[in-house]
């Protein structure tokens, strides 16, 4: 095989490749959360809570009004 001599010098990746992917997969199934039931009228208390409570509103919520381009560009004077 032609081919062979040529791929050869990369077979040495495999085995960190295979050992990361497998790590992954563990810390994946092993890390995730287990979801835990939720009493539904719990659910429903907490966001009745959450929808209560009073919003803050961010400085840069309200839309600006800008000036209308006219496509030219002119200097301001100071």
């Amino acid at each position: 095989m032609p081919t062979l001599p040529r791929v050869e010098i990369l077979l040495w990746l495999v085995p960190p490749v295979v050992v990361t992917l497998a790590a992954m997969a563990w810390v994946g199934w092993v890390g995730h959360e287990r979801r835990t039931e939720v009493d539904q009228e719990e659910a429903v208390r907490r966001l009745g809570e959450a929808l209560d409570r009073p919003q803050p509103t961010l400085p840069g919520s309200a839309p600006r009004r800008r000036e209308r381009s006219t496509g030219v560009a002119l200097r301001r004077d100071s």
